[in-house]
């Protein structure tokens, strides 16, 4: 595995990189379309999972827009209710899982003295209650989501992290092409992850490194930090 230059910081995308989200959407997926359709507010058969785990890494008014594009505008706000609703509620419950290795990675990254970050395109209250409920928010000095910020791309998301953080020299570590988009346009070296298992064929082009679990990070630091 080709090694990369030693970062001063990492920042991670969350759902598919650090978070299993299958293991928490099987059932907020179900419970969304079941109360929509209760409050009649969308009429059709539920969508399938994969398609919405296949649009991760979007902006939600960009994934309902794919998973249901027969709803109208009320269902589409209706349903970001409901998924942060619905989201945190189980994950208060124990559902959802880190990827193997997850803590102990980010606590060795942490160890060498490389600043770490999350930036995702969900919501504010998930993308930070994840790491909370999960006991690895205090390992990340920022967490940034464009539901608190309000950008218009994963690019400007990572742009104003950065900046905000005087951040001069970074990895963009993720599982979409949003990620290596993001990556490359801020000029960050680019770790694709694959291992989430509902990428797009050819998502991860143009990625410095791809790894296939989690603790590979660690193998792509310079041979002298090891």
């Amino acid at each position: 595995m080709n090694r990369l230059p030693l970062p001063e910081a990492v920042i991670f995308d969350l759902d598919g990189t650090l978070f299993q989200t299958e293991t928490l959407l099987e059932t907020v997926h179900r419970r969304v379309f079941e109360t929509l359709r209760n409050e009649r507010l969308y009429t059709e058969a539920t969508p399938p999972i994969d398609k919405l785990l296949g649009s991760l890494g979007m902006l939600l008014e960009d994934i309902w827009k794919r998973v249901m594009p027969e709803g109208s505008p009320q269902a589409h706000e209706r349903a970001n209710v409901l998924l942060l609703q619905y989201e945190l509620e189980e994950l208060s419950r124990g559902r959802g899982s880190l990827y193997p290795g997850v803590p102990e990675t980010l606590a060795a990254l942490r160890r060498r003295g490389i600043r770490l970050f999350i930036a995702s395109n969900g919501l504010e209250l998930y993308v930070k209650g994840v790491p909370e409920i999960k006991g690895i928010a205090e390992l990340f000095e920022g967490t940034y989501s464009a539901g608190e910020f309000g950008t218009a791309s994963k690019v400007e998301l990572v742009r104003r992290l950065t900046d905000t953080f005087g951040v001069r020299s970074a990895w963009m570590v993720g599982d979409r092409s949003s990620d290596v988009e993001a990556g490359l346009k801020n000029g960050l070296s680019v770790v694709g992850c694959d291992y989430a298992g509902f990428r797009r064929e050819g998502e991860l082009d143009g990625s410095h490194a791809v790894i296939r679990s989690f603790p590979e990070l660690l193998d792509l630091l310079p041979e002298q930090e090891l």
